[in-house]
C-alpha cells in the first residue's frame, strides 16, 4: 500500500466521526439522562478490565506468599488473598451493572429515538415543494432515511461509545504495561496498526461502493413493490410480466453481489494475514513477560497481569477494528438523513390572508414554467384572466399543461417566468395556508385514504372533521351518499383493504367519495375539479355539475375534462396545446371560429350520433 494510499484511508476514517457527533447530539437531544448513563457505563466498562486483571496478578501473588510462608506472615497473606477475591468480585460485578445499564439503556433510547427521528423525517417532508417528491434522487434520500430511522443512528451511537471504551481500556492497559517496559506499549500498538489501516481502506471502499448503488437499490426496490403490491399486480398477471421483473431483480442482485463478494474476499485475506502478525506479536510478548518471570525481574503475579493485560489489549484492538467497520455502514445512513434533514427549502408562505381585490379574481401575466432538467416549456407565456364568480373550463391533449397550471395556481409549483395574481395580491405575498384554504381542487389522480368513509370525505375540510351532518350533505352534493347508506356501517364504513373489515369501492364510487371530498370546502372562493368524473357515466357527471354549477353560482370554478358536455357548461373556455393557449371564448364563440375546439366538439358529437 504507498504512502498515498495510506493517507487517502486514513482521511476517509478520519472523516466518518463528523456523523458521531450528529448521532450523539441526537441521542442527546433524545434524553440527555440516558445518554449520560450510557457514557458513564462506557467509561467504567473500559477502565475496569485492565484493573480486574492488576487485581487478579496481586492474587496470584498473595496466593504465592501464602503458600510459601508459615505463621503470621502466612495469616497476612491469606487476609490479603481474601481482600483481593472481594475486590475483584467488587469490580466485577460493577462491570456486569455497566453492562446491564448500557443495555437497559440501549432498549429505551432505541424506541425514543425511532420515534424522534421519525418525526424529524416528516416534518421536514411537510416543508418540502412538491418538486422534491418527483425528484428519484431526492426522494429516494427520503425512503433511505425512513427505512432505518429506528436503528442506524442508536448502533452509530453504541459503537462510538464501544470504541470509545476500547481506546479507554487501551490507555489504562498501556499504563499498566509502562511499568514492564515501555517497549511493551509500542509492541501493542505496532500490532493493531496494519490492521487498522486495512480496514480503514477496505471499510472507505464498501462506503463508496454502498453510495453509488442509490439507483440500483431504488429500482429493486420499485420491482417489488410492483410485484407484491395490489395496483401492480392485475397487469403482471395479465401481461405475464412476473417472470421479466424477477429476473431484472435477480440480475441487480448479482451485479451487487459480484462486487461484494470480491470485497469481502480481498478483506477476509487481509484480516487473515494481518491478524496472524497481531498473534506473532501476542506470543512474542507471551515468551518475553514469562523469561522476565523466570529471570525474577518479575514475580508469577505480575506475569499472569501481563500476559492477561496485552491479551485484553489485542481484543481491545481487535474490538476496535470491528466497530469502525460498523461505522462505516451506519455513518453512509447519517451521511443520507443529515443530507435529508439539512436541504434548504426556500420560504413558501408570505403574510397576507386576503387580497385588496376580491373581485379581481386570478391573473395569469405571461406566466412560464418548465420541470427541473427540461429544456422545453410545459407553459409558455400564459396571460389569462379569470374574474370572481366566473366558471372556465380547460380542454387540450394530454401533455398540454393542463394539470400543471392548476399546480402553479396552488402553489404546489413556482412560477419560471411571469407572476399569478388572487384578489389582486400576488401568489408568493399570500400565507400559503390561507391560500389553499380559499381553494378547494380534486385532481384526476385523487388519494383513496384508508379511513372511515367520514373521514374520507370530512379532511377535505380539517376544521369540520367531526361535523356529520356537514359530512353528510357534501356526500350529498357528490353524489356519494346514495351508496354510503347501503354500506355496512354508513358512514362509519371502513374503507380500503389495509385493514380489518375493509371495503374496497368502484373507481366511480371512489370517484364521487373524492368529489363530496371537494364540496366539503364551502368556504371556498375556488373549487378546481381535475378531470374529476372519469370513472363515472354521462348521466351521473351531468348531475353532479347541475349541482356544482348552482355551488359555484357565486365563486370561481375550473374545470378540466375531455367531455364537451360538461365543459360547454362553462362562461369561459380555453384550448391549451402544446403549453400554449391556443383558443379562448364561450362555447358559441369557439364553435363560430371553427378551430380546435370546434373540431374536437364535433368529433365527439359524431360519437354519440
Amino acid at each position: 500500500m504507498s504512502n498515498k494510499d495510506s493517507g487517502n484511508s486514513l482521511r476517509k476514517f478520519i472523516s466518518v466521526f463528523q456523523y458521531s457527533r450528529v448521532a450523539i447530539e441526537i441521542v442527546w437531544n433524545t434524553s440527555a439522562a440516558l445518554t449520560l448513563a450510557m457514557a458513564g457505563a462506557t467509561l467504567i466498562a473500559g477502565v475496569l478490565p485492565a484493573a480486574i486483571a492488576s487485581v487478579g496478578g496481586l492474587f496470584v501473588d498473595a496466593v504465592s506468599t501464602a503458600i510459601q510462608e508459615s505463621g503470621e506472615l502466612a495469616e497476612q497473606a491469606r487476609a490479603e488473598v481474601l481482600r483481593y477475591v472481594l475486590i475483584e468480585a467488587g469490580l466485577v460485578v460493577l462491570m456486569t451493572g455497566a453492562q446491564k445499564l448500557n443495555t437497559v439503556c440501549q432498549s429505551i433510547l432505541r424506541v425514543l429515538l425511532g420515534n424522534k427521528i421519525n418525526v424529524m423525517i416528516l416534518e421536514k417532508a411537510l416543508t418540502l415543494e412538491l418538486a422534491h417528491f418527483e425528484d428519484a434522487e431526492y426522494y429516494d434520500k427520503l425512503v433511505r432515511a425512513r427505512r432505518e430511522a429506528s436503528s442506524r443512528p442508536l448502533s452509530l451511537v453504541i459503537k462510538t461509545f464501544d470504541l470509545a471504551r476500547d481506546l479507554i481500556a487501551l490507555f489504562t492497559i498501556a499504563l499498566f504495561l509502562f511499568q514492564f517496559s515501555p517497549w511493551a506499549v509500542l509492541l501493542l500498538a505496532a500490532a493493531g496498526v496494519p490492521a487498522f489501516v486495512a480496514e480503514a481502506k477496505f471499510s472507505g471502499e464498501a462506503f463508496r461502493i454502498h453510495r453509488r448503488r442509490s439507483a440500483e437499490r431504488r429500482m429493486q426496490i420499485y420491482l417489488e413493490m410492483v410485484l407484491t403490491r395490489e395496483d401492480g399486480v392485475k397487469e403482471v398477471k395479465l401481461l405475464q410480466l412476473g417472470k421479466l421483473f424477477l429476473q431484472r431483480y435477480v440480475d441487480i442482485f448479482r451485479n451487487i453481489y459480484t462486487e461484494d463478494r470480491n470485497l469481502v474476499l480481498r478483506r477476509g485475506f487481509w484480516g487473515y494475514v494481518l491478524g496472524l502478525l497481531a498473534s506473532a506479536a501476542f506470543y512474542f510478548a507471551y515468551g518475553w513477560v514469562g523469561f522476565a518471570a523466570i529471570a525474577g525481574a518479575i514475580s508469577i503475579g505480575q506475569m499472569t497481569m501481563y500476559i492477561a493485560q496485552f491479551r485484553l489489549g489485542q481484543n481491545a484492538v481487535t474490538n476496535s477494528l470491528t466497530a469502525v467497520n460498523g461505522m462505516y455502514e451506519d455513518n453512509l445512513y447519517l451521511s443520507n438523513l443529515t443530507e435529508y434533514l439539512e436541504h434548504k427549502v426556500p420560504e413558501q408562505t408570505g403574510d397576507q390572508s386576503s387580497g385588496p381585490d376580491p373581485a379581481d379574481g386570478i391573473r395569469f401575466e405571461n406566466v412560464s414554467f418548465y420541470y427541473p432538467g427540461s429544456k422545453t416549456p410545459a407553459l409558455d407565456r400564459i396571460n389569462l384572466h379569470i374574474r370572481a364568480g366566473e366558471s372556465l373550463a380547460i380542454v387540450g391533449e394530454n401533455g398540454s399543461g393542463k394539470t400543471t397550471l392548476i399546480k402553479l395556481l396552488t402553489r404546489l409549483y413556482q412560477p419560471t417566468e411571469g407572476r399569478i395574481t388572487f384578489q389582486g395580491l400576488e401568489l408568493q405575498r399570500w400565507d400559503i395556508n390561507a391560500l389553499r384554504e380559499k381553494i378547494g381542487v380534486i385532481f384526476q389522480d385523487f388519494a383513496r385514504y384508508q379511513l372511515l368513509v367520514g373521514e374520507n370525505i370530512g379532511i377535505g375540510d380539517v376544521d369540520e372533521l367531526a361535523d356529520d351532518e356537514k359530512i353528510e350533505t357534501a356526500a350529498g352534493k357528490g353524489m356519494a351518499h346514495v351508496f354510503i347508506k347501503d354500506l355496512p356501517a354508513g358512514y362509519g364504513t371502513q374503507l380500503g383493504t389495509w385493514f380489518k373489515d375493509g371495503k374496497e369501492l368502484s373507481g366511480g364510487q371512489w370517484q364521487k367519495i373524492a368529489l363530496s371530498r371537494a364540496f366539503m370546502r364551502s368556504r371556498a372562493d375556488v373549487l378546481i375539479l381535475d378531470e374529476p368524473t372519469a370513472a363515472i357515466d354521462a348521466r351521473a357527471e351531468a348531475e353532479i355539475f347541475s349541482h356544482f354549477r348552482e355551488l359555484t353560482s357565486n365563486r370561481i370554478s375550473i374545470i378540466i375534462s375531455h367531455r364537451f358536455s360538461t365543459v360547454r357548461m362553462a362562461d369561459h373556455i380555453i384550448v391549451l396545446e402544446k403549453a400554449e393557449i391556443m383558443e379562448q371564448g364561450s362555447h358559441e364563440e369557439l364553435l363560430a371560429a371553427g378551430g380546435q375546439y370546434a373540431t374536437l366538439f364535433k368529433l365527439q358529437a359524431q360519437g354519440y350520433q
